[in-house]
């Protein structure tokens, strides 16, 4: 291993003008929430640098370059577009083929200060306001800090104030000093806490306006509207008019869009090279275009249509998409929603026509739904937009659903609508190209009509984004996920490809983590939404049973006990209890501050109306002693959802907030209402605050790390291991010693090694075979003099063949725990805590958390376990020193979320005793980092 350079200037050779890292290639949200294609500058460049500049305005040129500039220089021109991408990076902002923005750092060596650069960039004219200053930035600083730099310095003109707030906007800390007619500002680049807090606050800002732009839109086209009533044009458009969209509807049907015969392609005039309009081919039948569909003037394509278009719902083959887009393009269309089929979902082929789509879309600043997707809706009164293929849709409510699949988003809009759950918004993105999840979780986030967040999972575009979008969702609004079965939570890319799904167990815990409320069947999707829409969450787990069954009562009693619910009593008026009998107890019970949640389950006499036991609920629910922070659920009638007689009538006919759910059976109410609680509880907790501990050298460690991938050939995925010394000493960087040992290859280096240790010390076997072993044959412990471990070097040597023996001063006596990380495709760094063993191994005893870790994320890590008894002193043993296990897994948290080519943390055993916590053995591999997905810049996933 080389040793570790000190500046810039010892780094390795600067590169080409064309190699650069690809991974700084991003496709990021500018603050109106149009995409921008950033990527480094290169030499080819330099014409649209020169037009780039001729179109800035003189005020613009003179803030950026201190005088008029009209134009550039050719050395000028060249010197900006060919840079090394490691002293000199330059970032360029890409819309439509055009440049328009330029970022540029510049390594610096003056004043004693070689880690710092000087930064600058300019914004077109006509883009400046969209926050691209911020976001080049942030990029720039990304970049550099991969480098080496850790400081930013650039002038400023005094009447620039704006670029100034640019650098202080963006979260960094400021050091200003003034020199006449200019602003000299510095700033370390390293990313803090406040910093990452302004990138994801900026982040959440502009997904969540991009999604505005989809389902707010002021007008709408639909490309490929039928006059067929069997045709999906014809249905979309249907419903968009059906639904009262508030804005205006152009139906798009030439003779290069109509699908009304989608398998017939031969009979349109400009299939498949698109002839020119109104030309026709030679052996070929041109069809008539409609004048006009449904009774509204339809176009030829969305060129002609002579007003702005927002959303273009696009119903053609898939081999029609690119000549629409295309189209879409120039008419500077929003955003799409591509229901065509024959995409990702057919295959290879599909899949690579669907990358394209993709990369064309954003290269001009749209945003996607699809392709494959069953359409979006939302019903707030001022939109009304019904631009979805499903016959029925809910109405207007305060709940926002999320799902994939287009045939499954009927049934689950068909099953909303007969529970009377009314939503706010829907998204199906069938393929999930561009928009997923996260971006309608970053919008319901802000959104003030949303309440309730229901998805339907079939996988994760971004899962360890999807984690910490959640988790701050999560402390406001509930989210209520399904997944699809066993590899849901695999990357849909992951999926496709038939890459590894990560366990389900591994999945609660990681949702678990962020508040989500996980279910397995749409059944119990809409259980837990229809409590969540209307009724509080419990303030605590102690439940009260009412009913006339106690049958029923018990059964209900069971499940809730094994939701995590304490059931205070089972109350059973007796089957012909009375409709005063039904309301008092209630109302007690509602009263009573010892009850946090109410169950009531009814079996209706036979022969009698049952409209009374409505009565007695409602009338208990709204008594002037009960506080209406109680909820309270019941089994009326066998039916699910809203019965008239529990219904408290909202604005729009749908039941309100107070309304009585009910369930077809106790046990679907009481694990609805024990899920509420599991949340409430979530809630409860104090919000994860990620901290850095103590005494951490995360530059050291990194710069060790990347210089040792940089000094070895690293051909594949999966990097290389760190020898046991290496592994210690980046270890040792971020807080945690490895207890002292040497590695020995002779006899006389081994008795050494033991004096300098100092006695008690072990001799171990270094291979994997050896270690680790339950009859600990790896291992001589507890050697008290040099003649001891003379004797076991000679035993172990000749057992296991190893070259290379450990010494190691002996630690006290513990319980043996591992603590591992690894790099998973679905949620990145995974780490999982639990007892050392082959035992425990085979029995998948092990807790697991995504990255970074909270100090309360680490404490309950420990606990979760099915043998974390054993650390809190089962059977009478002392409890080992919980503190101290939490500490080192914090540590090694940090660590990993610091440097990403830390690929795998392996620390087994650890020691834990009322002591502390002994590390014995570290192993970590390192390699090239897999993915920026959510670390690093933000950029789109």
């Amino acid at each position: 291993m080389t040793e570790q350079p000190t500046t810039v200037a010892d780094r390795p050779e600067p590169r080409g003008p064309w190699d650069y890292p690809r991974h700084w290639i991003a496709d990021v949200l500018a603050s109106d929430g149009g995409v921008v294609h950033l990527r480094p500058i290169v030499p080819d460049d330099a014409d649209r640098i020169v037009e780039f500049h001729s179109k800035l305005s003189e005020r613009t040129r003179y803030m950026r370059y201190f005088g008029p500039t009209p134009t550039l220089a050719p050395r000028e021109v060249a010197r900006m577009t060919t840079v090394d991408h490691q002293k000199r990076v330059a970032l360029v902002a890409v819309l439509g083929g055009e440049i328009i923005a330029v970022g540029l750092y510049e390594g610096l060596a003056l004043d004693g200060k070689p880690e710092s650069a000087e930064v600058a960039f300019v914004v077109a004219d006509e883009h400046q306001g969209r926050g691209l200053g911020p976001i080049l930035l942030e990029h720039l600083a990304g970049a550099a800090a991969e480098n080496g730099f850790t400081r930013f310095e650039a002038e400023v003109l005094s009447e620039n104030p704006n670029m100034v707030a640019v650098f202080r906007d963006a979260g960094y800390q400021l050091s200003r000093s003034f020199d006449g007619s200019t602003v000299h500002v510095e700033f370390l680049i390293d990313p803090t806490e406040a910093l990452l807090s302004v990138r994801n606050a900026r982040e959440r800002a502009s997904e969540a306006r991009s999604v505005a732009n989809l389902l707010r839109p002021g007008s709408v086209a639909v490309i490929g509207a039928s006059t067929d009533p069997k045709k999906v044009g014809n249905a979309l458009l249907s419903n968009i008019i059906a639904g009262g969209f508030t804005g205006p509807v152009f139906p798009v049907n030439g003779p290069g869009h109509g699908p009304d015969d989608p398998t017939a392609h031969e009979d349109d005039a400009t299939a498949p090279g698109r002839s020119a309009p109104g030309r026709s081919v030679p052996g070929r039948r041109t069809r008539e275009r409609p004048p006009s569909v449904r009774g509204i003037r339809a176009y030829e394509t969305v060129r002609d249509i002579p007003d702005p278009v927002d959303l273009a719902v696009v119903a053609v083959p898939a081999e029609r998409v690119p000549d629409v887009l295309d189209d879409c393009l120039v008419k500077g269309v929003r955003t799409l929603v591509v229901v065509s089929s024959g995409f990702g979902d057919s295959g290879e082929e599909g899949l690579l026509s669907e990358h394209r789509l993709v990369e064309q879309v954003r290269e001009h600043g749209m945003r996607l739904v699809g392709p494959n997707a069953l359409g979006v809706a939302n019903n707030d009164p001022a939109v009304a937009l019904n631009a979805t293929l499903a016959p029925r849709i809910p109405a207007a409510g305060r709940v926002g659903f999320f799902c994939q699949s287009g045939a499954l988003g009927i049934a689950i809009l068909d099953t909303a609508a007969r529970r009377q759950i009314g939503l706010s918004t829907f998204v199906s993105a069938g393929n999930r190209a561009d928009v997923s999840g996260n971006d309608l979780l970053q919008y319901w986030d802000t959104d003030t009509a949303t309440d309730v967040v229901l998805l339907y999972l079939e996988s994760f575009g971004n899962p360890r984004k999807f984690s910490r979008i959640a988790r701050r969702v999560s402390r406001s609004k509930p989210i209520v996920a399904v997944k699809s079965g066993k590899g849901a939570m695999t990357p849909v890319r992951a999926a496709r490809s038939g890459g590894a799904s990560l366990d389900d167990q591994i999945a609660r815990m990681v949702l678990e983590q962020a508040g989500v409320i996980q279910v397995d069947t749409i059944p119990e999707l809409f259980d837990c939404a229809t409590t969540f829409a209307f009724q509080p969450l419990p303030r605590g787990p102690r439940v009260r049973i009412i009913g006339n069954s106690s049958v029923l009562g018990s059964l209900a009693a069971d499940t809730a006990r094994g939701g995590g619910l304490e059931v205070l009593d089972a109350i059973d008026l007796g089957a012909g209890a009375s409709e005063e009998q039904f309301e008092s107890a209630v109302a007690e019970a509602m009263a009573d501050p010892g009850v946090d949640a109410i169950l009531v389950v009814f079996v209706p006499p036979v022969a009698v109306d049952a409209d009374w036991h409505a009565r007695a609920l409602m009338a208990a629910a709204n008594t002037p002693d009960a506080d209406g922070k109680k909820p309270i659920v019941t089994t009326f009638l066998a039916v699910d959802g809203i019965p008239p007689g529990l219904k408290k009538p909202g604005a729009n006919g749908l039941p309100d907030r107070g309304s009585i759910p009910s369930y077809a059976s106790p046990e679907r109410a009481a694990s609805a209402l024990a899920r509420a609680w599991q949340y409430a509880r979530w809630r409860q907790r104090p919000e994860a605050v990620v901290a850095r501990p103590d005494g951490t050298d995360p530059e050291a460690a990194r710069m060790f790390v990347r210089e040792a991938l940089a000094d070895v050939a690293v051909d594949t995925d999966q990097g290389m291991v760190l020898d046991h010394l290496a592994s210690a000493q980046v270890l040792g960087w971020y807080g945690i010693s490895v207890v002292p040992f040497r590695e020995v290859s002779t006899l006389h280096e081994a008795s050494a090694a033991a004096r300098e240790l100092g006695f008690p010390v072990a001799v171990k076997a270094t291979s994997a075979a050896w270690r680790g072993r339950l009859d600990r044959e790896g291992a001589r412990l507890d050697l008290p003099d040099a003649t001891a471990v003379v004797t076991a070097f000679a035993e172990l040597s000749g057992l296991t063949g190893d070259d290379v023996l450990h010494v190691q001063k002996m630690a006290p006596k513990g319980v043996g725990t591992v603590i591992r990380v690894r790099d998973d495709p679905s949620f990145g760094s995974l780490v999982s805590f639990g007892l050392s063993g082959r035992t425990f191994e085979l029995l998948g005893d092990h807790g697991y958390r995504a990255v970074p870790l909270s100090e309360l994320d680490a404490a309950e890590l420990i606990d979760e376990p099915r043998s974390a008894p054993l650390l809190s002193g089962y059977g009478g043993e002392a409890a080992v020193d919980k503190a101290a296990l939490i500490d080192t897994l914090l540590r090694i948290s940090t660590l990993v979320d610091d440097i990403p080519e830390v690929r795998e943390v392996l620390c087994d055993p650890i020691l834990a005793s009322p002591e502390g916590a002994a590390v014995l053995t570290a192993q970590i591999r390192i390699g090239p980092v897999p993915t920026r997905a959510d670390t690093g810049p933000r950029r789109l996933g």
